[in-house]
């Protein structure tokens, strides 16, 4: 993916691609279950009209029970639609039929793009990474999408990243163009992050 990484984060991001690889199929659900139970009880999420969200991929911890509930909860979900430049466009998403296989292995809405500021719409917006600092210093893939999405979102957006318990308070190589979320969720439960 197209930004310069620093040899520290690529050392670190191996070492977690690698942990998430040797997990088993059932472990991934297990986790997407627990996380999604967490979020859905959380007040921000409850009162949320609009969730920018994600599809997971690789390892991730899954988000289709997420995506599922939060539409059945009559929330309006957008996701990510990478663009050439890897900047983040959004899409609404209707349900699962409306993906469609895109870069990198992604899944993306083939809904209508709303354009790059509608992140900055949403009440909730959660975020993909593998790990996070107690500071809410996420890492990421190395693309800085998140990075560039995040900074268009207002001050006091409820923004949390999803990740295996392992992932969460690890210490994360941070650059300048880095953007912190404010909570961590795992299968272990929610985290708040921060000063």
């Amino acid at each position: 993916m197209g930004a310069t990484q620093s040899p520290a984060k690529v050392a670190v991001r191996d070492r977690l691609l690698t942990a998430r690889r040797r997990r088993s199929l059932l472990d991934v659900q297990i986790a997407a279950e627990a996380i999604a139970e967490h979020l859905l009880a959380v007040p921000d999420v409850r009162r949320a009209a609009t969730v920018a969200a994600y599809v997971s991929m690789d390892g991730e911890p899954g988000t289709a029970p997420l995506l599922d509930r939060l539409r059945a909860a009559g929330k309006r979900v957008v996701l990510p639609v990478l663009l050439p430049d890897d900047d983040l466009d959004w899409a609404v998403y209707p349900d699962a039929r409306s993906l469609a296989p895109a870069r990198f292995g992604m899944l993306e809405p083939t809904t209508e793009p709303l354009g790059l500021e509608a992140v900055a719409t949403a009440d909730v917006v959660l975020v993909p990474g593998l790990a996070v600092d107690s500071r809410g210093y996420r890492l990421g893939r190395g693309g800085g999408s998140y990075d560039r999405a995040l900074g268009r979102v207002p001050v006091g957006t409820f923004t949390c990243i999803l990740l295996y318990d392992e992932e969460v308070g690890v210490a994360v190589p941070v650059e300048p163009h880095d953007r912190p979320v404010g909570w961590a969720v795992s299968p272990s439960g929610l985290r708040r992050l921060g000063p």
